[in-house]
């Protein structure tokens, strides 16, 4: 059954390929990305091929992974100076941000198709002599095309929701054996340990989550918080919201930014600074920064962009006057949530299972969440746990109990400690995961396909909370 139907999903991405040419076209009218060295999708390459194997493949599908690649990137590099990699992504934004992680003698190109052609090629051009998938990424014709080619594939900082687990089991005969040729396979959480279980995989370690190690920029937190002091009144963040959210956000806080302008024209309050609160969207995708502008002013509401005021919020008359800040940068989250009393936790409202609130905790920032964490079940549990997140039942809630929370300093002060005390405590997954990668680094090349890692201590033997 497993042999006709990769047979038969291999027929499929074969001929899928004209569909995807089209629908990367499509997504280029609105990210220009999407439209470079297309051919780089399909194994066809403008670098020369490798001479030896001396590259290791990293792969961050898209903006979040490759923002955790950087976590592991970083610690690779420093245990093996001169190390060379090869770095691959599925979405323009992961690309973008990748870019600068490189260094020379590394390589960067899009994730191969996955169809058996365009895989052998990729291998064969490149020559890796190790893979790491980050978080979610498992192909069927990649990973077996890497078992063939003898390169060892692991896949670090895993996480399956029950959601994808349902899918991968539905789809059995294909799933089984892709993550069945996986070399290793290391787990952020029991929870996602005991769902690999159930599709047959031999979980090697349950190291945590690598984006606790990531260290929010002291530089943007100053700035952030020299801004907020600045501006002397409270600041409710949406951060990283999605498509079906911010709808939503906007018609709970339209009526009350009319009471805010009907409050600030009593008191004769004119682009001067207001005891009443400030809103601040930012979208999880930056493509759809304009959308979401115009979603805001169709509710009514003034908008101020973070482009038009470099010099920070209150010395743009026109940031003063506005009911709703847009975030429209990338790579300043840290920024947002240090100019923030509270955040709003994006794809937690709509069933998109959460974003990442780990470098909310870490920046000091409250948290509210809704019903959907699925994506991020263990750290959202654990953080509303120790006091640093607050979970509603939906977007109205959640506007009133941020608020409420942005207008209770004390309470503020204690959530913050909460969440820096729940970040730092859950650190350590980027040593864990290195210990565990050396017998594959230290190796020869090809020689480590068939060389097992040494023992690494289990999850209960280490002192960490995820």
């Amino acid at each position: 059954m497993s042999v006709m139907a990769l047979r038969l999903y291999a027929l499929l991405m074969w001929l899928a390929q004209p569909l995807l040419r089209r629908k990367l076209a499509r997504r280029a009218r609105e990210e220009s990305g999407y439209s470079e060295l297309v051919s780089e999708r399909f194994g066809h390459y403008t670098q020369p091929p490798e001479a030896a194997s001396s590259l290791v493949w990293v792969h961050a599908v898209s903006l979040g992974e490759t923002r955790t690649a950087a976590i592991l990137l970083k610690a690779l590099r420093a245990a093996q100076p001169g190390l060379r990699i090869l770095l691959t992504h599925g979405t323009a934004t992961g690309r973008t941000e990748g870019a600068k992680l490189l260094e020379p003698g590394d390589v960067q190109v899009w994730q191969p198709w996955d169809s058996k052609a365009v895989v052998a090629r990729f291998f064969s051009h490149f020559k890796p002599r190790l893979g790491l998938l980050m978080e979610t990424e498992v192909w069927p014709n990649l990973v077996l095309g890497a078992e063939a080619g003898r390169v060892p594939l692991v896949l670090v900082n895993g996480r399956l929701s029950d959601k994808s687990l349902q899918q991968a089991l539905r789809m059995s005969p294909l799933s089984y054996p892709a993550y069945g040729a996986l070399s290793k396979v290391y787990a952020q959480t029991d929870d996602d340990a005991r769902r690999y279980r159930q599709l047959g995989v031999e979980v090697a370690g349950i190291f945590g989550n690598l984006k606790f190690d990531a260290a929010p920029s002291e530089v943007q937190q100053a700035t952030g918080k020299s801004w907020r002091a600045a501006l002397g009144q409270p600041v409710v963040m949406f951060a990283s919201s999605r498509e079906g959210e911010e709808n939503d956000f906007f018609r709970q806080i339209s009526a009350r930014a009319q009471e805010i302008r009907a409050h600030d024209a009593m008191n004769n309050v004119v682009n001067k600074q207001s005891p009443t609160p400030k809103f601040l969207v930012v979208p999880r995708h930056p493509q759809r920064f304009d959308e979401v502008e115009a979603l805001a002013v169709q509710h009514g509401l003034k908008v101020s962009r973070r482009s038009g005021w470099q010099a920070g919020p209150v010395a743009s008359e026109e940031a003063v006057a506005a009911d709703v800040w847009l975030g429209d940068s990338l790579g300043e989250m840290a920024l947002y949530y240090a100019l923030s009393d509270v955040a709003l936790l994006g794809g937690s409202f709509a069933p998109l299972g959460g974003q990442n609130l780990i470098e909310a905790a870490a920046c000091g920032c409250q948290v509210v969440m809704g019903p959907h964490t699925f994506n991020f079940a263990e750290a959202a549990e654990l953080a509303e746990a120790a006091g640093a997140a607050r979970r509603v039942a939906g977007m109205p809630q959640a506007v009133q109990v941020a608020l409420q929370m942005a207008a209770d300093p004390e309470a503020q002060a204690k959530a913050a400690a909460n969440g820096l005390a729940f970040a730092a405590r859950n650190q350590g997954a980027t040593v864990r995961t290195l210990a565990a990668l050396q017998p594959y680094l230290q190796a020869p090349a090809k020689a480590a396909a068939s060389q097992e890692p040494k023992p690494v201590p289990k999850h209960q033997d280490i002192p960490h909370t995820l």
